[in-house]
């Protein structure tokens, strides 16, 4: 089994108020890194509120590849006195904090900025940037270019005034003297985009032919809605902000009932009310992709932080039985191509497939190569009326529970649903042998939705004496803490699931069976996936690593807890 190496790497931490613009120059920052030839990972972590809070922006970023967020600090940059005193025993002892000159600061291992004489109070996160920008031997023209890209288009003196302040940052900071360690220089970077997980979630659905969304904004998984709407004229879609999920949900069947391939995007309580529309849509047979950004619950929970402890809730949302597919992609790539496939998944078997994603992999931009859209399949919304057969039954019979889906207005057949138990033609029935019928045909559909799997992959050593088992965001902490296992001679694989309903567990129980300890890991309190592994294959996976408090599964955090275990 194949096994993936990670590089080494500097993790860079961002701390102040939400308002003293740290988003800002943090984007700024790994965008100047992703152009420079970088691999990054980013995770944001920041407080339910508008203003003020702790608030942080962590960028972990190499030369080679990286594949999750890191707990050590390299450089840390502090935008307020708060930060000092929270992260200020997370620096590594090779690393550097850099805070304002009039913060109470440790001797050691400290660069006191001046920003009073570097910039303006409202320019301070720019000259930040310049001092981090210099620190890891970026070029300051890459980043003014980037300056002059954000703020030119809004006020050239704006943009003016922040590459002034910029230079002086850069000025001042090589004229200090410290031990940090610059990046090593990339030569020929390659062309990559830096995306976030609901970025690529939205140029999915767009390469998919989404053709409406509607939504409610809810934390983490608005910004794939407001990437759709930003798109929207270009690329001829509709995006409505609805009332409440109840109607996102039901606009976006009804849009998919008359042709639109359609979707939603939401969280834990929006999906909540969502429901009785996930029923509507396989009784009605409608394809609609629901995308959920898991977040800690119950209720509001913690509402900007991340967590994966919505899959069985999702498993069983919706009344009454009825097939489903869920998704769970594990990183950038896999929201683009999973969230293609769901729409391809949704119309072709007629019925709610979902995208299972977390705050983490939300807000974590990544460096990824441009999508290869050359080959992909185009996804066609209805059958071709010449082919049905006639009379024209909505709701026929078939051996793979797929009915030929016509759309109402587009041919001379007439096109019944209903919410009700219903004939092969769409008229209410309270025929109890149709009933049983229809149950089956709909059933049926789950037969071919297993024979299109995306299967679990294994990496790492044969027989391993540790199988390390996953799902969704996680998969990139687990592969960093496989491979540090590996240095010391531990033979390990990891078998990742970013498909996590229905499955075929011909796929998988032989790695299962295969080595001597699997150790399940997941971001809940109570072992949902190795639960329904358990459910689906009788296999009881005894040892699980579970994070509920709200923040990333790392590798060290996994190591830890298999030393503790042990």
């Amino acid at each position: 089994m194949p096994t993936r190496k990670t590089s080494q790497a500097l993790n860079i931490l961002i701390g102040g108020e939400a308002g003293q613009g740290l988003v800002t120059i943090g984007e700024l920052l790994s965008r100047s890194l992703v152009r420079s030839g970088y691999s990054i990972v980013v995770t944001q972590d920041y407080q339910s509120r508008i203003r003020g809070g702790h608030n942080t922006f962590a960028v972990r970023v190499s030369a080679g590849e990286i594949y999750a967020p890191q707990e050590s600090v390299d450089l840390l940059i502090a935008l307020n006195q708060e930060t000092v005193r929270l992260h200020r025993d997370e620096v590594s002892p090779q690393g550097l904090m850099a805070a304002d000159q009039e913060f109470d600061v440790p001797e050691n291992r400290c660069l006191a900025v001046p920003y009073k004489d570097l910039s303006l109070p409202r320019y301070s996160n720019v000259a930040a940037l310049g001092i981090a920008g210099f620190l890891l031997g970026l070029e300051e023209d890459l980043i003014a270019r980037l300056l002059d890209d954000l703020f030119g288009k809004k006020d050239p003196n704006l943009a003016e005034q922040n590459r002034k302040v910029l230079s002086s940052a850069f000025r001042w900071s090589a004229g200090q003297k410290t031990s940090f360690q610059k990046l090593p220089k990339v030569s020929n970077p390659p062309k990559r985009l830096m995306l976030n997980a609901n970025d690529a979630i939205a140029l999915g659905a767009l390469s998919a032919g989404v053709r409406f969304c509607a939504f409610y904004p809810m934390t983490p998984s608005t910004s794939i809605s407001l990437s759709l709407a930003a798109s929207a004229e270009k690329m001829g879609l509709i995006v409505e902000q609805a009332e409440d999920e109840i109607a996102a949900v039901n606009m976006a069947i009804g849009a998919s009932f008359a042709g639109a391939p359609s979707m939603t995007a939401t969280s834990g309580g929006g999906f909540a009310l969502m429901v009785e529309g996930v029923s509507l849509a396989a009784m009605t047979e409608t394809p609609v992709v629901i995308v959920v950004g898991q977040r800690p619950g119950p209720a509001t929970g913690l509402p900007t932080r991340t967590e994966q402890a919505d899959l069985e809730f999702v498993l069983h949302a919706g009344h009454g039985e009825f097939p489903k597919a869920i998704f769970a992609p594990a990183n950038v790539e896999d929201g683009f191509y999973l969230t293609r496939k769901a729409f391809e998944l949704a119309e072709r078997y007629q019925g709610p497939v979902f995208i299972l994603t977390d705050q983490f992999l939300s807000d974590s931009y990544r460096a990824v190569a441009p999508f290869d859209i050359g080959n992909l399949p185009q996804v066609h919304a209805g059958a071709d009326p010449v082919s049905v057969n006639e009379p024209y039954k909505r709701y026929a019979l078939t051996e793979t529970g797929i009915s030929p889906r016509l759309l109402p207005g587009r041919s001379r057949h007439l096109v019944m649903v209903d919410s009700d138990e219903h004939t092969e033609e769409g008229h209410i029935t309270e025929d109890l042998s149709i009933r049983t019928r229809m149950v089956q045909k709909r059933q049926n559909k789950l037969n071919g939705l297993r024979g299109e799997v995306t299967p679990p992959v294994c990496e790492g050593d044969d027989r391993p004496d540790l199988l390390l088992v996953s799902w969704g965001s996680t998969m990139g902490s687990v592969l960093e803490a496989a491979s540090k296992l590996r240095e010391e001679m531990r033979r390990v694989a990891t078998l990742h699931f970013s498909q996590v309903w229905p499955m075929a567990p011909d796929q998988f129980i032989g790695y299962l069976q295969e080595a001597r300890e699997v150790v399940c890991v997941e971001g809940n309190a109570t072992g949902q996936l190795a639960r329904l592994i358990r459910r689906e294959t009788g296999f009881e996976i005894k040892r699980k690593i579970l994070r509920y408090d709200g923040l990333p599964i790392t590798p060290e955090w996994i190591l830890r807890e298999l030393n503790r275990a042990s």
